[in-house]
């Protein structure tokens, strides 16, 4: 496998998928996980339900074992993956499309993979990890009923439900272990607070790093030190969103669109749009 992506997975592993967006594996030993670096184009949520796994980040190593969540977000790149004999778990893939589309309307959701840029694995109790699974069998439950014209849409929301109660374990464990963030951490939180509050009207990166009162560049190289991505990425992340969910779920012209978002003009959206995509809004909203 050249990419780690759903819709590459789809075309070598035989398991419940939804189009080129979701699939998922009910036992993690079947995953496609490269011992070489590649980048992943995906997210993949697992959890390890027996045994050790211990693989690199961004040339980062992690090390899962029972009763871990870990988090592999998009644009991260993954390799030298090493399993114990008697490793087991569970879990999702799913794509950046269908992630935006879980993410949409409720930004708190995203804070778990925030969270997981910094910390990607982490431990859940019992009762936690019993839910989790149920979640898992419950969305692979309405995945294999492909009679069901709002399969895709039942699945989505299991999928946002299963992610607040994980966001909960985050506010558990926040408190119970008090994490200490770095100035690092905290800056990079910081900064993604003001993108979630500005990113319609503000795109410089200047221009954040003056509301932090730190120069742009040492707001650069810290988020980047973090995150693994420049500040640029993290903005245009947020502006592709709401791009997207615009072009989808209303009727606004594109130049209304381009308005709102504060651009100069419909031409410089259309251009954006399409280096982030390779498709104009007009044939993405149409697909």
């Amino acid at each position: 496998m050249t990419e780690i992506s759903v819709a590459a997975a789809r075309r070598l592993f035989n398991r419940s998928f939804i189009d080129d967006d979701l699939i998922l594996f009910d036992e993690c030993t079947e995953m496609p996980v490269p011992m070489e670096p590649r980048r992943i184009k995906c997210i993949i949520m697992a959890l390890c339900l027996k045994g050790t796994i211990d693989y690199q980040a961004d040339t980062v190593p992690q090390h899962a074992e029972a009763d871990d969540v870990l988090i592999v977000n998009e644009g991260q790149v993954v390799g030298n993956f090493k399993k114990s004999e008697d490793f087991s778990g569970i879990a999702i893939m799913l794509s950046i499309n269908m992630f935006h589309e879980i993410v949409r309307d409720v930004h708190d959701l995203s804070s778990l993979f925030l969270f997981s840029r910094i910390h990607p694995v982490f431990k859940l109790q019992q009762n936690e990890v019993n839910s989790v699974v149920q979640y898992f069998d419950l969305i692979k439950h309405k995945v294999d009923d492909s009679g069901n014209h709002f399969r895709r849409d039942v699945a989505r929301s299991l999928i946002a439900t299963m992610i607040y109660d994980l966001n909960n374990a985050l506010y558990r464990i926040q408190q119970i272990q008090d994490l200490k963030l770095t100035r690092a951490e905290a800056i990079f939180n910081q900064f993604i607070q003001l993108v979630e509050q500005n990113y319609r009207t503000e795109r410089r990166v200047g221009w954040y790093g003056e509301q932090m009162c730190i120069t742009a560049k040492y707001l650069s190289e810290t988020v980047k030190q973090v995150s693994r991505r420049t500040p640029n990425d993290w903005i245009d992340d947020y502006i592709m969103i709401e791009l997207r969910v615009q072009l989808k779920n209303t009727s606004k012209s594109i130049k209304e669109i381009a308005h709102d978002m504060n651009f100069p003009n419909q031409s410089f959206l259309g251009k954006f749009f399409k280096e982030h995509t390779g498709m104009s809004p007009m044939a993405y909203r149409k697909s």
